[in-house]
C-alpha cells in the first residue's frame, strides 16, 4: 500500500489583514486601506510628547497618638481648653465661655 500525501485541490490562499502586510506602519497612525486623513497625517509628523513624570507618592500620615483605651481614664478639660488657646484654635473670648461652662 502507498503511502498518498493528501493535497489541497488549488492553490492556498492564506488571509491576513491589510494591516499586517503594511511595512513601516506606527502604532500611532491607523491604515484603513485608503489615505490618510489630513489629521492623520499630522499626527504622523508630530509625535506625541512624553508623558510627564508621575507625580510622587503621598507623605505618609504622622503617627495616631495614642490613647488610652479605658473609657475611665479622660483627660483634663481644662488643660484641653488652655492647649486650643495656645495654639491659636479658639479666641480669649470663646475660651473663657467655655471654660465658664466647665465650672461646676
Amino acid at each position: 500500500m502507498a503511502l498518498r500525501l493528501l493535497r489541497h485541490a488549488g492553490l492556498m490562499v492564506v488571509l491576513v489583514p491589510r494591516q499586517l502586510q503594511m511595512t513601516g506602519m506606527t502604532g500611532d497612525v491607523p491604515y484603513y486601506g485608503g489615505r490618510l486623513t489630513p489629521a492623520q497625517a499630522y499626527a504622523a509628523s508630530h509625535p506625541r510628547r512624553a508623558a510627564p513624570p508621575p507625580p510622587p507618592p503621598p507623605t505618609p500620615p504622622p503617627p495616631a497618638v495614642e490613647r488610652s483605651r479605658d473609657p475611665a481614664v479622660r483627660p483634663d478639660p481644662a488643660e484641653a481648653l488652655d492647649g486650643l488657646l495656645a495654639s491659636g484654635v479658639i479666641s480669649e473670648e470663646e475660651y473663657q465661655q467655655l471654660r465658664d461652662r466647665l465650672a461646676p
